[in-house]
């Protein structure tokens, strides 16, 4: 049985995974530091539930703390890490910026250490489409610049994809960075639009809705998501014998065993149109707050998936219209809605 280490075990993408990890015969072993930079109620209630599987168990620590991630990775012995623990959030980086470099920058520094003294099969890491910033060549591909992020959260994944490289080049370790586009589903953060979204029209209280809802996102359902960070675990980058050896499209180093992934539904969604979509699984309309853009914003977000589905076979496929229905149920069972 092969062991993966997930942090951010508790976390709404890592509770995802965990659980089809579990599914599909892994053993798992959970970290999560368990903050409260959201209702950390819903962190203990998913790994509640993970606790019920047999092959699952964690530990409630930061991240920062090396000697208990170090001694935990010694015991546990994973095959493969995957490393989704962060501090999440565009806007909140423009309030807590310190957070953003002790969880993403030292946190993943740790990881990574783990990673490369137990030399695993394979280490995965989560970036985000946001390292795309200023760019506006769309639909974002992995090979194309991602030098002018716009956010400290999203420099701080870059320079996790500039770590994780030189890592993989300096040590010979299988790494796959793959880049987010806005996750949704069941279980999502409270910070997110869709929960903040379906709260409000629920409630009956104003939703804020920037830059008149002209914004457009791929929105990724989270089981697809998961599901492609699973079929990636099976694709290890290997270093190439040169240059000519690596095939069209795919992002893999020249220099090392390593790799960048999108993974995103491939859709551009007008933001408009998500909240016409939660409006008529509520059965109610949104009291709508117009704002313009915030800082660290972007207008739009749109993934070219084809690496994931070169490497894997795979490519998420969602109907958001799906997706938040399955969402606004699961709210309302939750919260009694």
């Amino acid at each position: 049985m092969r062991t993966v280490l997930v942090t951010g075990s508790a976390g709404f993408i890592g509770y995802h995974l965990s659980q089809l990890l579990l599914e599909e015969g892994f053993r798992v072993v959970g970290y999560d530091g368990m903050t409260d930079y959201y209702d950390v109620r819903l962190k203990q209630r998913r790994h509640q539930m993970l606790l019920q599987h047999p092959n699952f168990t964690c530990t409630e620590e930061m991240l920062e703390d090396f000697e208990t991630l170090h001694a935990l990775a010694l015991a546990e012995r994973p095959d493969v890490i995957v490393h989704l623990a962060a501090q999440a959030g565009v806007r909140y980086s423009l309030e807590n910026p310190r957070a953003y470099v002790d969880a993403n920058l030292v946190g993943a520094f740790n990881v990574m250490e783990c990673a490369r003294e137990l030399g695993v099969d394979h280490l995965l890491m989560a970036s985000t489409s946001s390292v795309y910033g200023a760019s506006t060549e769309m639909p974002f591909h992995e090979r194309q610049k991602a030098d002018t992020p716009l956010t400290l959260y999203a420099a701080t994944k870059k320079a996790n994809e500039a770590m994780a490289h030189s890592y993989a080049h300096l040590w010979n370790l299988p790494t796959t960075c793959f880049r987010f586009f806005t996750v949704y589903g069941p279980w999502g953060r409270p910070d997110m639009a869709l929960f903040k979204f379906t709260r409000g029209i629920l409630e009956g209280t104003p939703i804020d809705i920037y830059n008149d809802g002209e914004m457009y996102r791929d929105f990724t359902y989270v089981t697809d998501l998961v599901r492609g960070i699973r079929l990636l675990i099976d694709v290890a980058p290997v270093r190439p014998d040169s240059p000519e050896d690596i095939a069209e499209g795919d992002s893999l180093s020249p220099v090392a065993p390593f790799r960048v992934v999108n993974i995103g539904n491939g859709e551009k969604v007008r933001v408009m149109d998500f909240v016409t979509a939660i409006e008529a699984e509520c059965a109610r309309e949104a009291v709508k707050n117009f704002l313009p853009m915030q800082p660290g914003d972007v207008p739009a977000t749109w993934a070219d998936a084809a690496l994931l589905t070169s490497l894997t076979g795979y490519a998420p496929q969602t109907p958001f219209r799906e997706g938040v229905a399955r969402f606004v149920a699961w709210y309302r069972d939750y919260y009694r809605s």
